[in-house]
């Protein structure tokens, strides 16, 4: 394939040329730089983990079957008619009035809860969650820079008071344990006779 020049170029203006594309005037169209397919695809994933990741946690989808998923009150509040009122053999009311009972006692509970959780529920969770919101704050923001600066001074104590017990209180005690070394213990017997006898047995 036989390329003409324009008037002005010279042979080594001549560039990597698209087949096919040429402008009306005999100018030859660029081929224009892309990515590889791979590179495009792993900066597609890796914006859109960025994405997910500066999502707000709070949008996050609520189990609204399990809603005790840690079992934080499964063996506190899960009360049943069976774990309150029980009646032994040979004390037994009628199957009318037990019957009742249970259906009373399990329908007041069921909807006295949701009463209370529709009045209170929204302004309790307002409530913790300002309350731990405050605890959170302090810990991060008072409590463990406290503890850090704790544990760096202290560092400076502890090497002297080790310096001081090595330097002091070690000479010391190894001349304490050497003179205690050196007593024995012994044992005597008193015979009161006529003729009193002292034995002794080290």
């Amino acid at each position: 394939m036989r390329v003409t020049l324009p008037s002005g170029h010279k042979s080594g203006d001549i560039g990597v040329c698209a087949p096919g594309l040429f402008s009306p005037a005999g100018h030859t169209a660029p081929i224009s730089s892309r990515g590889s397919p791979g590179s495009t695809m792993m900066a597609e994933e890796h914006t859109d983990l960025e994405a997910q990741i500066v999502k707000d946690i709070h949008f996050k989808e609520i189990d609204l079957v399990n809603r005790d998923p840690k079992n934080i009150n499964e063996d506190i509040v899960k009360v049943d008619f069976e774990d309150v009122i029980a009646e032994p053999v040979g004390t037994y009311s009628f199957d009318g009035v037990w019957k009742v009972s249970y259906t009373t006692f399990t329908v007041s509970k069921y909807w006295c809860y949701r009463l209370l959780s529709t009045l209170l529920g929204v302004p309790l969770a307002l409530l913790w969650g300002f309350l731990f919101a405050c605890i959170s704050f302090c810990h991060i923001w008072a409590v463990v820079p406290c503890i850090k600066s704790y544990l760096i001074e202290i560092q400076c104590i502890s090497h002297i008071y080790s310096l001081c017990i090595r330097t002091f209180c070690n000479p010391l005690f190894a001349a304490l344990g050497q003179v205690c070394s050196n007593i024995k213990e012994g044992c005597c017997q008193l015979h009161v006779t006529d003729n009193p006898i002292s034995k002794c047995y080290h």
